[in-house]
């Protein structure tokens, strides 16, 4: 039996190979798509949970597909071997993905890296067609349908992906690099690294996938070195936009868990400096709601049953801190939550000509927390949060600001709301240790009220301009 993880960028053939992986070891295959649209067509009650967030217009919290994953993991027959496709994409996926295994008394014996130049994934994507029923990949040209345009296995209609043009697959490729090198370390230091060229024939590929796990399974397969990684490597730097030189502006990310008041305090920051407040879940919805082209690629997915990538988060931020309102200067929340979109962030700025001045970490005890989410209300309309203690409305159950129904979210629970905690400190602190290291961190204290909070949060801000900028572009 082998637990075994198949990784590589959109386009080379992770799934056709998986497939064909999973029959020939006895192995149970999951990708995380997969895995999200059955809980979503089952109605299963993680299903019915991130329907509510995709009804509200809003991304499904990384908590709610650990728990699809973590309960997919404990259904395993112990006889059975695990083929994860896809999965882990962040370094908090790897540690979340190594946590689980050893709680079900398993661990990776390999994980697979599939590489393939750029050139040929671009090749390969721009020219896919999808089953709209199964999801079945083809090709035009590489592996074209029997009948055109009708899936050989089930019949139904076959489609190109609005996503698969050449900008956006670049763009996906650039996140790729960017997430793909940390995880290739670490398990090139666990000794657990395969690489394997994806070029070429499907059955030769399948091939030189099955004699390097019969090794691994024999124990007889050498494991990549710092050598063989370095190509890998490579192609993250080459990804990297050079520096420019940069504009004065006032551009500033609040960072602090849920529930810490970093929304609040970015309304008041934006009142106080006159700079736009750009939130990311507002910007998800604006998109959706005035069908741009970005808000219908989105819906694309959501339609699908599928997790809206990061690619066009970034891309919709990316379109919001270049518009005129923004010139002199944001308040960016919830952006960036994790390493990677750290990166995208970096790229947007260097494209724009400009450096953020400083990135506020709103720290407040997760104790504390617990006990502000457990008294949480939102609005129905305009999302507006309340608290029936810390801000309760003028009227009972009515949003002040657009007369809307205030309700309390199903996640807002104490047992619910520590597990979205575990989830923020394995993605931010990372994050916050990136920007410390770079000059930018300022931690604000958290508790208090919101007066108090905003006082100290100004005061951090208007000292912004006497302070060293270590390095310009971040």
């Amino acid at each position: 039996m082998m637990n075994l993880a198949l990784l590589g960028p959109s386009g080379v053939g992770k799934g056709t190979h998986a497939a064909a992986l999973a029959l020939r070891f006895n192995l149970r295959h999951v990708a995380t798509g997969d895995l999200f649209r059955h809980n979503l067509k089952t109605h299963s009650a993680l299903g019915i949970l991130a329907r509510k967030y995709m009804a509200q217009g809003e991304l499904v919290p990384d908590e709610v597909v650990d728990a699809m994953i973590e309960e997919w993991g404990y259904a395993l027959t112990l006889d059975q071997g695990t083929l994860f496709d896809g999965f882990p994409r962040t370094t908090y996926q790897v540690q979340f993905l190594d946590e689980l295994l050893r709680q079900l008394n398993r661990t990776l014996d390999a994980v697979v890296y599939l590489k393939v130049p750029d050139e040929e994934i671009v090749r390969r994507l721009t020219g896919r067609l999808i089953c709209r029923e199964c999801q079945t990949p083809y090709h035009e040209t590489l592996k074209p349908a029997r009948q055109p345009g009708v899936c050989d296995l089930c019949g139904g209609m076959l489609y190109q992906r609005p996503d698969d043009t050449t900008e956006m697959v670049n763009a996906r490729l650039r996140v790729f690099h960017r997430t793909i090198e940390p995880i290739i370390e670490h398990y090139r230091d666990a000794k657990k690294l395969v690489i394997i060229s994806g070029e070429g024939l499907i059955a030769d590929v399948d091939a030189r996938l099955v004699a390097a796990l019969e090794a691994v399974h024999s124990g007889t397969y050498g494991f990549a070195t710092r050598e063989e990684t370095a190509e890998i490597s490579a192609a993250v730097a080459t990804s990297r936009l050079p520096e420019q030189p940069v504009r004065a502006s006032r551009d500033i990310v609040l960072l602090g868990g849920p529930g810490s008041g970093k929304g609040t305090q970015a309304e008041q920051l934006s009142k106080q400096l006159s700079l736009p407040h750009i939130a990311t879940g507002d910007l998800f919805r604006e998109n959706l709601r005035q069908a741009t082209e970005l808000g219908r690629l989105a819906k694309t997915y959501m339609d699908r049953g599928e997790l809206v990538p990061d690619e066009i988060t970034d891309a919709m931020v990316a379109d919001r801190l270049a518009r005129p309102d923004a010139h002199v200067g944001f308040i960016l929340d919830g952006f960036p939550r994790t390493l990677h979109q750290a990166e995208a962030l970096r790229e947007m700025m260097v494209r724009l000509g400009r450096r953020l001045a400083g990135v506020l970490y709103i720290n407040v005890p997760d104790a504390a927390i617990v006990d502000r989410l457990s008294g949480r209300l939102i609005c129905r309309s305009c999302q507006s949060p309340y608290h029936v203690l810390f801000k309760p409305p003028a009227k009972n159950g009515v949003c002040d600001l657009c007369s809307g129904e205030l309700y309390q979210r199903s996640d807002d629970n104490p047992a619910t709301v520590r597990a979205r905690l575990v989830t923020f400190h394995a993605q931010t602190e990372p994050l916050i240790a990136y920007y410390r290291e770079a000059g930018l961190l300022h931690e604000i204290d958290g508790e208090g009220t919101v007066g108090q909070i905003t006082g100290r949060s100004l005061a951090t801000v208007r000292s912004f301009a006497s302070e060293p900028q270590s390095t310009p572009s971040t």
